[in-house]
């Protein structure tokens, strides 16, 4: 398994093999199709996963949220992707979320070495909640997020 990130972490520092296997995985869930949109959990698990330091807040604050509304509100992807754009419509400072050092126990990696299908797509729910996880100590401050836009 690559290296885990770390909160340091800064563009660029992720493995070939981590980055090829992220872009196989977008190209397997785009080509899913359904109304479920499972390319949304992928995107916001490899966001919160490889953030860092230099991360804009916008994309950890729409990462994490996206993995509370799966992990902990069920939420579709599609839902989710709708939940992204009530929060992009209004201007704000986004808040700064702790990145902790161990970002879960899977990557993409592993999510492609699953076989295709409902096993693959199995894969791709327990990477979301292994990372969710990993950002335990913010969940209070997402879920408060979420609930200023009426999301939750």
């Amino acid at each position: 398994m690559p290296d885990q990130p770390s909160a340091g972490r800064r563009p660029g520092d992720v493995s070939p093999e981590e980055r090829d296997a992220y872009h196989a995985l977008c190209a397997y869930t785009l080509a899913h199709g359904g109304a479920a949109f499972i390319h949304q959990h992928v995107v916001d698990a490899y966001a919160a996963q490889q953030a860092h330091d230099g991360s804009k807040p916008i994309g950890v604050a729409f990462a994490l949220a996206g993995l509370y509304l799966l992990i902990e509100a069920r939420f579709t992807g599609r839902q989710v992707q709708r939940a992204h754009m009530q929060m992009a419509q209004r201007k704000r400072t986004w808040p700064a979320f702790e990145l902790p050092v161990d970002r879960g126990t899977m990557t993409a990696v592993d999510v492609m070495a699953a076989l295709a299908g409902a096993e693959r797509d199995r894969a791709i729910h327990a990477w979301c909640a292994s990372v969710w996880d990993s950002y335990a100590t913010n969940k209070t401050a997402v879920a408060a997020l979420l609930h200023e836009y009426g999301i939750i």
